[in-house]
C-alpha cells in the first residue's frame, strides 16, 4: 500500500502533458507552415499537429463540425466562415502563394516567359494537368480569356488535389504541363518548377489564419507567432510571399 501511495505521489508531481494545438490548413501552405511550426515548438515547447486539405475540403470539414484550434485557408473562405459565426475573433493574413508551372524533371523545358510562350506550351503539350480547387478555377477563367479553353478541354486532366496533379505529372509521358501552387511543386522530387505564370497572368491566393471557438491559449500564441517576424520568415523560406499591405 505504501509503495502504491508513493507511486501515485510521484505521478502527481510530474507536469501534465501539454495538449497539442490542432491546425487545419490549405495544402499550399505546407512547406512554410512546417518550418514555422518547428520554430514555434522550439521557442515554446508546445506541440502542433497539422492536417492539410484543399479549400473546398476545408469548407466541408468546418461546416460539418470539425473544430481545430486554428484554421489556415484562402482569405475569402475565412471571410465566409466568419460571416456564419464558425470562427472566433479576428483573422490575420499570413501571405500569398502564386500559380506555378511544372513539368517532369527529365522533360523538355518550354520557354514560358510571356503570354505567347504560355500559349505555345499549352498547344504543344500532350495534356494539361491542374486541380479543381482555387488554382483550377482561376485557370479556367485564364484559358477562357486567352481563347484557349476549347483547345485545352479535350486534353485537360483535372484532379481534386494538388498531390494528384503532381502524381499524374510524375508518371506521365513527359510531355505534360501542369499547374499548381508553386509551394506544392517545390516539394515534389522528380518535378521541376519552370516558373510562375508570366507577368500580367499571375494570380495570388492570399491565406489567412483564424481561431475557432474554444481554441486554447497556446493556439492564440501560435497565431501571433505565424503573423510575427519569425513566423513570416519561416513562411517566406517555404515560398509564401508576404501579404499585400493595404
Amino acid at each position: 500500500m505504501r509503495r502504491l501511495f508513493l507511486c501515485l505521489l510521484l505521478l502527481g508531481a510530474l507536469p501534465a502533458a501539454a495538449a497539442e494545438i490542432s491546425v487545419l490548413s490549405a495544402g499550399a501552405m505546407e512547406p512554410g507552415l512546417e518550418r514555422a511550426a518547428a520554430g514555434f515548438r522550439q521557442a515554446t515547447g508546445e506541440q502542433v499537429r497539422i492536417a492539410y486539405a484543399t479549400a473546398p475540403q476545408l469548407r466541408l470539414r468546418i461546416e460539418a463540425g470539425q473544430r481545430p484550434d486554428l484554421l489556415i485557408a484562402p482569405a475569402g473562405l475565412i471571410r465566409d466562415l466568419a460571416a456564419t459565426g464558425r470562427l472566433a475573433g479576428e483573422s490575420l493574413p499570413l501571405g500569398r502563394v502564386g500559380v506555378g508551372i511544372a513539368v517532369r524533371q527529365d522533360a523538355p523545358l518550354p520557354e514560358i516567359q510571356d503570354e505567347q510562350g504560355l500559349r505555345e506550351a499549352l498547344r504543344s503539350a500532350d495534356s494539361v494537368v491542374f486541380n479543381r480547387a482555387s488554382t483550377g478555377l482561376y485557370l479556367d477563367r485564364l484559358f477562357e480569356r486567352m481563347g484557349l479553353a476549347a483547345a485545352i478541354a479535350p486534353k485537360a486532366h483535372r484532379y481534386a488535389t494538388g498531390a494528384e496533379v503532381m502524381e499524374h505529372l510524375l508518371h506521365g509521358s513527359g510531355r505534360e504541363i501542369g499547374f499548381g501552387a508553386s509551394t506544392e511543386i517545390l516539394m515534389v522530387p522528380g518535378l521541376r518548377l519552370i516558373g510562375p505564370l508570366p507577368p500580367g497572368l499571375q494570380n495570388y491566393t492570399t491565406y489567412s489564419a483564424a481561431l475557432l471557438p474554444g481554441a486554447s491559449g497556446p493556439a492564440t500564441a501560435l497565431l501571433r507567432y505565424l503573423a510575427g517576424p519569425a513566423g513570416r520568415a519561416a513562411l517566406e523560406a517555404g515560398g509564401v510571399a508576404p501579404p499585400q499591405t493595404p
